[in-house]
């Protein structure tokens, strides 16, 4: 695992120390910051992968420290933490120049899934363990892909790995000494996404202080990757069409379009197909898209790559700060019978607990904790098909249990209380929230994906 600097400037004392000890436990060198001036003095000595900062902080706060850092480190990742409440100032701050933002309260999981996508990318696809026959065979026909400069559309469940997969695409063609740029389509609001993703000149609308380029033009001579392309919305899927069509984008209150040379994979965890049927997706968008279309089996259809995996992220987590743990028989037995509705996600985040739980060197069946970290899967056999459905009412009861005492992602709670507020209708839950329809859409698809019941129009729980 290759170890990267990270500098945490954060003025509340309790939340630095837990972020500090999150990214280590992670395997990232941490430098902290009181505030944003002491960033900055550190800056002038060490050279960090990425900046994860707060933006309430005195005397200098996040926005001013953003500032200063484009400035002067036009290149650096930066990761703004903001109050929830304060949407308009993680705006304000994406159009400044922050690469990303993280709304509080977040989980340990979510920062290092998104200080991850920012790192930049090192052209080693170590992370990719391939060892069943199922996931050989699509490795294998990535590999070939990877050689053309072929559109790729990327499907499977959440969780399956659609990203790490499309990073080894990158790094096996004639691109991988280009950059690597990814942008998740439903973590960027619906009234910033056009601006991240094209670009735009100074005073192209309120807030538009400087000229910024886009993702389209960040990726020149290497690969763009949209994620969760099925969430993008209809009038921005058309303005997509076209630049792939005519190969330029033109930043927005630009006069001059700018030749692109850049290939495209896109990734969703929804059937495009029936998208497009239900009139949500651009058919034309859709064969644009899908020139390859390469499907990810979910983890339960390839039992090869359980173990190789779980061994794969107790190495990665113990770095060189711990000894090495091993997996005693019985615990892998344990994990070769669960089902993995979370897939590869869910395993990760559970070996990550075990390796917490667990005491001297070896991780035992009675550290591998009786539900999962995500909420509500037990640690139980996989079912037939005819199984889960005739299970479908129990489970479904069983997550909303699971959820009152378990699930400690307090947005999720807030959505489940408006849309049962609203009697499952999403455009009022949507209303309540302060969330469009195609942002809630999104949050609704990880709860399902996380096992969490979630009540339909009717207002019944559906899995």
């Amino acid at each position: 695992m290759t170890t990267t600097q990270i500098l945490i400037v954060e003025d509340d004392v309790t939340l630095r120390d837990a972020l500090a000890e999150t990214l280590s436990l992670a395997g990232h060198d941490v430098l902290i910051a009181s505030d944003g001036q002491a960033a900055l003095e550190l800056l002038a000595t060490e050279t960090p992968a990425a900046v994860v900062t707060d933006y309430q902080m005195k005397p200098m706060n996040g926005h001013q420290l953003l500032v200063q850092l484009r400035a002067t480190h036009p290149n650096l990742p930066v990761l703004l933490m903001t109050a929830h409440g304060s949407i308009e100032h993680a705006v304000s701050a994406m159009l400044e120049g922050a690469t990303d933002y993280l709304v509080k309260p977040f989980s340990a999981q979510v920062l290092i899934e998104k200080l991850t996508g920012l790192l930049p990318d090192h052209g080693s696809d170590d992370s990719l363990v391939a060892c069943d026959p199922v996931t050989l065979q699509v490795l294998q026909v990535a590999r070939r892909v990877a050689g053309s400069d072929t559109t790729v559309l990327l499907t499977g469940e959440s969780g399956t790995g659609k990203e790490v997969f499309a990073r080894a695409i990158h790094q096996h063609s004639e691109r991988a000494s280009g950059p690597f740029v990814a942008l998740n389509c439903a973590a960027i609001p619906e009234n910033m996404l056009e601006a991240v993703l094209f670009g735009h000149e100074k005073g192209a609308f309120t807030g538009a202080h400087e000229a910024r380029a886009g993702k389209f033009e960040q990726a020149q001579g290497g690969t763009l990757m949209l994620d969760e392309i099925s969430e993008m919305d209809l009038g921005l899927q058309a303005k997509l069409l076209r630049v792939l069509q005519e190969k330029e984008v033109e930043r927005l209150g630009g006069k001059r379009s700018i030749a692109l040379n850049v290939r495209i994979l896109a990734t969703t965890n929804r059937d495009l197909a029936a998208e497009v049927a239900a009139n949500r997706f651009r058919e034309d968008l859709y064969y644009r898209l899908s020139v390859f279309p390469l499907e990810l089996p979910p983890l339960r259809e390839r039992p090869g790559d359980i173990i190789p995996l779980a061994r794969h992220f107790i190495h990665d987590a113990c770095g060189a700060q711990r000894p090495p743990v091993a997996l005693t028989a019985e615990a892998e037995q344990l994990l070769l019978r669960h089902s993995w509705p979370g897939n590869v996600r869910e395993l990760q985040n559970l070996v990550q607990r075990a390796l917490i739980l667990c005491s001297g060197n070896q991780i035992r069946e009675r550290d591998l904790p009786a539900k999962s970290v995500v909420a509500g899967h037990q640690l139980t056999p996989a079912k037939s098909n005819a199984a889960v459905t005739s299970d479908s009412a129990a489970a479904s009861s069983s997550a909303a249990a699971d959820l009152q005492g378990n699930l400690q992602n307090v947005e999720g709670r807030l959505i489940l209380d408006a849309l049962q507020a609203g009697g499952g209708s999403r455009k009022k839950a949507a209303a309540m929230l302060g969330i469009s329809p195609r942002t809630l859409r999104y949050k609704l698809a990880r709860l399902r994906d996380a096992g969490v019941a979630v009540p339909d129009a009717r207002g019944y729980a559906t899995a």
